[in-house]
């Protein structure tokens, strides 16, 4: 599992979970008639705490899937679990998109919309509550879900930036 410059994480196998969020008919009218394409925005994730989110455009529904995955697992990103649930509450924002995530105790289940349940679940995450403040579009709201996810660091991580064992940072 590499990382690059901006915390991603580049995919290696085909042990990703595909979810398709959206698909979207275009009509692009032309003096011989009507021409479609289609767009699609997937979701990727192992189940393990990577996830990745993908546009693809094509004339061909298939194709346009294909595209969004393969874009998908270009934009992994890692998101700390702890016990099947997220380690804080964190707030996301993209654009209007805008988003709650909330860690909820064993046997919740994962209380989130659309496009918000696709990411978590794709990520791994089996308790948590979830609500979408703002816009209701999948591309921000997948984006918003994503921005929250990213911003959360887990015990161990605040312990090594603040030099101290996980006992000194409970006791504190």
């Amino acid at each position: 599992m590499a990382r690059d410059k901006k915390d991603r994480v580049k995919a290696t196998d085909s042990e990703f979970e595909e979810k398709l969020v959206s698909l979207n008919r275009v009509a692009k009218v032309t003096k011989g008639g009507r021409t479609f394409s289609f767009s699609a925005v997937m979701v990727v994730g192992d189940g393990k705490g990577r996830v990745g989110h993908g546009l693809g455009k094509a004339r061909d529904v298939s194709e346009s899937i294909k595209k969004a995955v393969d874009d998908a697992k270009k934009n992994l990103v890692k998101v700390p679990l702890i016990k099947g649930t997220i380690p804080h509450a964190q707030k996301g924002k993209y654009g209007a998109g805008k988003v709650l995530l909330r860690p909820a105790s064993d046997g919740t289940g994962v209380i989130a919309g659309g496009a918000m349940r696709a990411v978590l679940e794709s990520a791994g995450v089996q308790n948590v509550l979830a609500k979408s403040m703002g816009s209701s579009n999948p591309h921000n709201v997948i984006k918003a879900t994503l921005d929250a996810l990213q911003k959360m660091r887990s015990a161990k991580e605040i312990a090594r930036q603040r030099g101290l064992s996980l006992d000194e940072l409970y006791e504190g």
